[in-house]
């Protein structure tokens, strides 16, 4: 599979990112060595090898599931920018479309 400028593209616009023709240029390389790289990863003979799930042995540590008093809700607000009805408030990061 050969990856395009035009492939990059139409990722970059289902992502909503936004990138400059030379960007373009060199995500479509490291895009294209990456699934090149994918490609003779499936050519390796895994034949009898047993699948590797947890590289660390590692125990479950269970804990008692309690809150921590770290302050009160007034003391979070004075350090709030800018708040409504109580609540943080926040830009909007994503915007809808009307195609949505």
């Amino acid at each position: 599979m050969t990856i395009t400028e035009d492939t990059i593209r139409h990722v970059a616009e289902l992502s909503r990112l936004e990138f400059g023709d030379d960007e373009i240029g060199k995500f479509t390389q490291e895009m294209d060595s990456i699934i090149n790289m994918a490609n003779q990863l499936q050519e390796v003979d895994t034949e009898g090898v047993e699948e590797t799930v947890q590289v660390v042995d590692r125990d479950t540590v269970f804990r008692e599931d309690k809150s921590e008093h770290w302050q009160s809700k007034e003391e979070l607000m004075k350090n709030v920018p800018d708040e409504a009805n109580g609540f943080i408030k926040v830009p909007v990061i994503i915007e809808k479309d009307d195609n949505e």
